[in-house]
């Protein structure tokens, strides 16, 4: 293997003296030497930074490991073994000796919603709180460091870590008497709210559940319990306070810096048109450091159209070009839109939050204007409903590239799963899901219905390009713990140590591929990121540990040590 401007050419030295005589061949002839011995010299070598001696794996076609790559600029100009890429070290450049750690790709995660995540990291946590009195304590905790006024949001609660009671406004108001409180659950499809906000939405016994949204309400009266599910959420999100600029901009560099010291170099955000213009500040002040590509609500179709065709797609930081509907809710608000009731709840089957007359028309406009489309489906409802529309719209517009994308894609019927393949229609899945909803799924849906839950193993075995994420805040971003769940599929309470539902387990390789190069081409950028090779942008990650050489049990030990995007180090740990 020669770089380039490399080349095994003999000097030409033995050849040319035999036929050349006379004074003046002779200049010529050392002329022709100096040129020819020269070619079996490295060019002048143009490498900014060498990472040598680690065990890369590159996600491309050759499955050799890899030991060093050359970065110039923020692309991979070579990659292969140290003495091959010793060739390209120049006095300027800064060699990074990576000890026999293990590198990959960089990870992408295909659904986040970032801002929001950013955000969260600065509001109250009760994502691991356990009880009623863990959950008041939290938010009376947290209202007491805050100025009155101020609402009191994030949250990420889930009932069922205290038995499966929902919250109550009464558990929270004494606490929260100057304070507006409205955290939601995990999954963001349900909501509490405090007496003070209710009266800011006028949310009383006398407001009627809207169209794809519940209002909770005490059994024995008609009263608000506080619990609002999908679009009975929206009269709240009306009277809060829009985040202004600085704040958005401070939630994204929270977000990032977190981003990276979990290996996430590229992020999906499933945002709003002000999310996209914090990504688009910190691009043009070069201050963004992972990829972004946005994706806004589908009901703005148009607006998106206009934004293309006035600004173009955006560049390898920052990119737009995706639309985010929804047809139903979530299993755990129990919203989730099923054909057969649920199991716990049996006077509901699930909501549809959209009207399916406009959501179909967006589809097809927004698809019709060359826009990705992602919508959210959970349940096996929903997830039919939506298989029917991508093939209709793919019928109806002009034959294209389409991609297609079914968020979450959780719980499907047996004629569903060989249809993703079948249509080009990607499963953008979220893994730590399994493990979270795996511990209660079978109470609100049956032992039946969960058989093709989250189901990895048989969506690949027909040929899908199967999409992972996190789908942060509903559950962690690190990809690590996503790899953890879709390889062993362990429930978080333990109960599961063979897996739940283990013959939906899919391998190491796989895993790491849903994360790499399969996000790469869901978001039309596999020609720039998710594989290690030349030509494409240096971004990957250093770990403590080699993910195939490791029991699938331990990856949560694993830790990241370093986060290169672009070429350069942007998270270093100890």
């Amino acid at each position: 293997m020669y770089p380039p401007g490399r080349t095994n050419r003999p000097c030409l030295w033995s050849n040319l003296t035999a036929v050349v005589s006379g004074f003046s061949s002779i200049i010529l002839l050392a002329m022709i030497i100096a040129q020819g011995c020269a070619g079996s010299r490295p060019m002048k070598p143009s490498a900014d930074i060498i990472f040598t001696n680690a065990s890369i794996w590159t996600a491309s076609d050759d499955t050799a490991r890899q030991e060093a790559l050359v970065v110039s600029g923020e692309e991979i100009i070579a990659i292969g073994t140290t003495e091959e890429i010793m060739a390209y070290a120049g006095p300027q450049t800064r060699i990074v000796n990576l000890e026999g750690r293990f590198v990959v790709p960089g990870f992408i995660d295909s659904h986040t919603h970032f801002i929001s995540g950013g955000q969260q990291l600065a509001s109250v946590d009760l994502r691991d709180a356990d009880s009623r009195d863990e959950f008041t304590r939290r938010i009376q905790q947290y209202a007491a460091a805050i100025p009155e006024r101020r609402w009191i949001t994030g949250g990420d609660w889930d009932h069922e870590r205290w038995g499966g009671e929902l919250p109550h406004r009464d558990w929270i108001d004494e606490v929260t008497t100057n304070n507006p409180v409205f955290v939601s659950r995990l999954d963001g499809h349900m909501a509490l709210a405090n007496s003070l906000a209710l009266e800011l939405a006028r949310i009383d016994a006398n407001s009627r559940d809207p169209e794809g949204g519940t209002i909770v309400r005490d059994e024995n009266s008609n009263r608000p319990t506080g619990i609002l599910k999908d679009e009975a959420m929206s009269p709240v999100y009306a009277v809060m306070p829009r985040s202004s600029e600085a704040e958005l901009d401070e939630a994204l560099q929270r977000g990032v810096e977190h981003a990276l010291s979990l290996g996430v170099t590229q992020v999906y955000d499933m945002g709003s048109w002000s999310h996209l213009a914090t990504f688009q500040r910190a691009a043009q002040a070069g201050s963004l450091k992972i990829r972004v590509y946005s994706f806004v609500p589908i009901s703005s179709w148009s607006a998106l159209n206009t934004h293309i065709a006035e600004n173009g797609r955006g560049d390898d930081w920052h990119r737009w070009g995706g639309l985010k509907g929804f047809v139903d809710g979530s299993l755990g608000s129990s919203t989730a839109w099923f054909y057969e009731p649920y199991d716990d709840e049996p006077e509901t089957s699930g909501l549809m939050v959209t009207d399916t007359s406009d959501l179909r028309s967006w589809i097809e406009a927004g698809d019709a204007a060359d826009l990705q489309i992602g919508v959210h489906a959970i349940g096996d409802r929903a997830n039919d409903w939506l298989l029917d529309v991508f093939a209709a719209t793919a019928a109806k517009n002009s034959p294209r590239d389409r991609r297609f994308r079914i968020e979450h894609a959780q719980h499907l019927t047996r004629e569903a799963i060989p249809r993703f393949s079948r249509l080009g229609v990607i499963p953008a899945m979220q893994p730590y899901h399994c493990i979270d909803d795996g511990r209660w799924a079978e109470k609100r849906i049956g032992p039946e219905r969960i058989k093709t839950t989250y189901a990895f193993r048989s969506l690949l075995d027909e040929g899908t390009i199967l999409s992972f994420g996190s789908d942060w805040t509903v559950a962690p971003l690190s990809p690590l713990e996503g790899i953890y769940a879709a390889v062993t599929r362990r429930t978080l309470d333990d109960q599961n140590p063979g897996g739940w539902i283990p013959e939906e387990k899919i391998s190491m390789e796989e895993a790491l591929r849903c994360y790499t190069t399969n996000n790469a081409y869901i978001g039309f950028h596999e020609h720039r990121t998710g594989s290690l090779e030349p030509g494409k942008l240096a971004d990957f990650v250093v770990l403590s540990e080699d993910l195939f050489a490791i029991n699938p049990v331990d990856i949560p030990n694993v830790e990241v040590l370093m986060t290169v995007v672009g070429g350069r180090i942007q998270f270093q740990g100890e």
